[in-house]
């Protein structure tokens, strides 16, 4: 199992796994329905989804729309024009449009074509490809 794996607390989990399944194209590993929770893998890429009000929450403060305010989760995948594809035939707007951007990083400089999307609940999700 990877040592981070995000939970993102959700306000309908049958929409949100429809939207990371069927849209973006996450598979589920394992889910727990009665307790409104599915553990979800793209490639190396792992994340669950609760349903608040299931089961235990970890709610620190009050959840008000968009979600995840102030993070974005970067999903390093081998091409996005096939996810962008999707999420453009769903009509589901691009928080960001695919761009092309160079970061510095330790080992020197990495090119990476990118885009943003939001999720159902607003949580923001940056899918890139190295270049």
């Amino acid at each position: 199992m990877p040592a981070l794996v995000p939970e993102l607390s959700v306000s309908d989990i049958a929409a949100s796994r429809r939207f990371y399944c069927d849209v973006l194209g996450f598979a589920v590993r394992y889910e727990r329905p009665e307790e409104g929770f599915a553990y979800l893998a793209f490639g190396p890429a792992e994340l669950m989804l609760d349903q608040i009000g299931e089961g235990r929450d970890w709610i620190t403060g009050p959840l008000v729309p968009p979600l995840g305010r102030g993070v974005n989760f970067q999903i390093e995948v081998t091409e996005i024009d096939p996810i962008c594809t999707r999420i453009e035939a769903a009509g589901t707007p691009l928080f960001q449009s695919i761009e092309i951007r160079t970061y510095s990083t330790a080992q020197g400089p990495v090119m990476q074509r990118q885009f943003c999307v939001q999720d159902p609940d607003g949580y923001l999700l940056r899918f890139c490809e190295r270049m």
